[in-house]
Parts: structure tokens; sequence; C-alpha cells
């Protein structure tokens, strides 16, 4: 595994929930972590059909672009009586003409599971695939989980995307209640972040 011996990252992202979650992570290692959106940048086409291939485009767009070091986060909810949908097509759920619209999106996976008269529990998996590159190509891949079920009605103001409908396994409060320390003790990031780490120690 290549160690990571810079002081400055991009995360290969527009989002703003993201980049809070990656800066708290890394923050005891005192790197500098600026977002695409910093550096202009606009956000590549996302044609692969796993979190993995999407990961890479992400990573290496941002470090050919800036120069620096990049982290990419590809993540998105499975459910397992939607075949594993949305997946890398979270994100593409809540698209509308003016912009991500979440709650339609939740919405919207609720009523599919509804419409297959689904059995419950529910059962979902958060995952997440964090590709670090390099400007010279090279790139490490680290991929993480967290398993639970959806729940109906949307609960909670915290969090971002699907977590008011994700409900972790072992618990009883959606992401979207969770304190965000919490959270990010135990989400599919948080996984992944504990390998990825590895990196930069």
């Amino acid at each position: 595994m290549r160690k990571f011996d810079g002081q400055k990252l991009v995360l290969a992202s527009h989002n703003k929930g993201k980049l809070r979650e990656i800066a708290e992570l890394l923050a005891p290692y005192g790197i500098e972590v600026s977002s695409a959106a910093d550096h202009g940048l606009e956000e590549p086409v996302e044609d692969q059909d796993t979190f993995v291939g999407n990961a890479r485009i992400k990573a290496h767009y941002a470090a050919k672009a800036t120069g620096l070091p990049a982290l990419s986060d590809d993540s998105g909810i499975t459910v397992d009586a939607l075949d594993g949908a949305p997946g890398v097509y979270t994100a593409d759920w809540a698209e509308t003409p003016n912009g991500r619209d979440f709650p339609m999106a939740m919405k919207k996976t609720w009523d599919a599971l509804e419409a297959k008269n689904a059995p419950y529990p529910r059962t979902a998996a958060f995952n997440c695939t964090f590709c670090l590159a390099w400007p010279d190509g090279h790139d490490e891949i680290f991929a993480g989980i967290c398993k639970g079920k959806v729940e109906w009605p949307m609960r909670g103001e915290e969090g971002h995307g699907y977590d008011p409908i994700f409900v972790p396994e072992g618990y009883d409060q959606t992401f979207g209640e969770m304190d965000a320390a919490e959270k990010n003790r135990i989400s599919h990031r948080a996984d992944a972040f504990a390998k990825l780490k590895a990196c930069f120690e």
C-alpha cells in the first residue's frame, strides 16, 4: 500500500455533507482538505456500474486536474428487496430539474418496496468505496459497509441523503436521528475509513 505523505488532499466531490465528514475524519492527521468545488472542477461523467468504477473516475479526474492527491467517495444504499437498487444510482434517484430531492427519492424507494409487498424487515446496506488517487495514476481502494434496514416514515433532521429512512443494525434510531459523532463511528464511511487511514499512519 502506498502511504500518503502530503499535507493537502482534494476531496473529489461537491457534496458539502461528505466534505464535512471527511474533513473531520482527516483532522487528526493535519491534512488540509479542499473540495472539487473549491478548485472549480466540474463533475465528471460517472458511467460505471460499480462503486469502485465510479470512485476511480472521480478521484483520477480530480488528481489530474489539480496535480494533488485526490480522494473520492462513491457511496449509496442497496435495498435487498429491490435487487440492490438504487445502488450506484442512489444520487440519480434524487435528481430533478431543480437539483437533488432526497425526500422524493426516499419516497420513491419506499413506494417501490410497497409495490413489491416486500417482507419486513426491509433489509438494506449503505456502501462506501474510497479511491485515493495520485497524479501519477496510482490508486488505492477501500470499501466499507453498514448493514441495516429501511423504515417509513422519514425520521430525523441530521445527516444527508437517505439517512432519515435507514436504521443501522443494533439501533432503533435512523441515521437522520443519530448524533453525528455516533453515526461517524459506525457508518459505512467509518468502516471504509478505518481501512483507508492506514495510508496516513
